[in-house]
């Protein structure tokens, strides 16, 4: 299996985010300075803040007038839903469902709102994405740093237990079946990301965007009026950017073979991100898949499910549907682009650009 070495990040102009190791505590810098804006009748402060949460470096940046209390709020927020999401944490909502033998548990509201957009994008993507496959993806040893290359035998065993259709959701009670585990990873940064956006929004900024380990998501525009720009780095010469996408109140998240992988004896190179078809590395064609819209949790989901699902099922994808727009990149050295976002998408890359429209 032939396989290539991807580093993609993605990044606003403004700041930059890197992955990190495993940590439970979350550790807040935050600085302000004030701004004049001409078109908004009070005085506005930056505040700013670093967290370390949910195993990656997070940046918020929020113009608002209330003394930096929405950024503490937002903080503070990002701590709760760590807590509730992580797979390490014995005390939270993920931990007590791995744990509870096939026993119903009581979860938050929270927990609910993002199961059911697992099962639907597992729906809506034929089983592309699973957030039953936690125990494959502990056997390859992405989620302790000791990487290895699973014996088929246990994969198949591993295997027989991945079927999320199987785990039931009735109001906030989950039941698990026996030998099941459950992770969140591809979906709880974006419901982090919504939930600071909601907060600054209601805080009554209006103007704000925020890094969560490369999940880049906007308040408005920037306050002179101007678009954000995001860049995403080019997975084949990872030193320029590939393109710069203009944004306004959106999220725009990137799965890539980029975030953990490791080599083996033989210079194969595995990643993170599962086909549960057998148990591997997805290897369907593509190296990058970002996805831009309104919604994080939507986005961040998606992501993860048009990278499993590859290139011909990935675009099919969006074709039947009206609530995202998407970046491919392919393995053969190719961008794909919904045409959703031609105005607002700038190739800085020799790549050749295919847009695809709704046929």
């Amino acid at each position: 299996m032939k396989k290539y070495a991807i580093l993609l990040l993605i990044w606003a102009f403004l700041f930059t985010g890197c992955q990190a190791g495993e940590n439970q505590n979350s550790s807040v810098s935050e600085t302000s300075s004030l701004i004049h804006s001409a078109d908004t009748p009070e005085k506005t402060e930056l505040h700013s803040a670093d967290i370390f949460a949910m195993d990656t470096y997070m940046n918020l940046k929020v113009w608002s007038s209330d003394n930096g209390e929405c950024i503490k709020q937002a903080s503070e927020r990002i701590q709760e839903l760590e807590n509730l999401f992580s797979v390490t944490n014995p005390e939270s909502d993920i931990s007590r469902v791995n744990s509870s033998n096939g026993m119903p548990v009581s979860v938050s509201d929270d927990t609910v709102t993002v199961l059911q957009k697992a099962f639907q994008i597992g729906n809506d993507s034929k089983g592309a994405l699973d957030i039953s496959i936690y125990p494959v993806l502990r056997a390859w040893g992405f989620t302790t740093d000791s990487m290895q290359v699973p014996d088929n035998n246990t994969l198949t065993q591993l295997l027989e237990n991945v079927d999320y259709s199987r785990i039931q959701l009735d109001g906030n009670q989950v039941t698990l079946p026996e030998n099941m585990m459950i992770d969140l990873g591809a979906l709880a940064k974006g419901y982090t990301s919504n939930e600071v956006i909601r907060i600054f929004r209601e805080s009554g900024a209006t103007s704000a965007i925020i890094s969560l380990g490369g999940n880049v998501q906007a308040l408005g525009r920037k306050q002179d009026g101007s678009f954000w720009k995001v860049g995403v780095v080019n997975p084949f010469s990872p030193a320029e950017n590939m393109c710069v996408l203009e944004i306004e109140n959106k999220a725009v998240i990137t799965s890539g073979n980029y975030e953990r992988y490791f080599t083996d004896d033989e210079g194969n190179i595995y990643w993170h991100i599962i086909d549960k078809n057998d148990g591997y590395p997805a290897d369907n064609g593509l190296v990058s898949v970002t996805i831009i819209g309104e919604d994080g949790l939507h986005c961040d989901a998606l992501s993860t499910a048009l990278f499993v699902e590859g290139t011909e099922n990935a675009v099919a994808h969006w074709r039947q549907s009206n609530d995202f727009e998407m970046i491919l990149v392919t393995d053969d050295n190719r961008i794909i682009i919904s045409d959703g976002i031609q105005d607002s998408f700038t190739n800085q890359s020799t790549m050749p650009v295919e847009v695809v429209t709704h046929e």
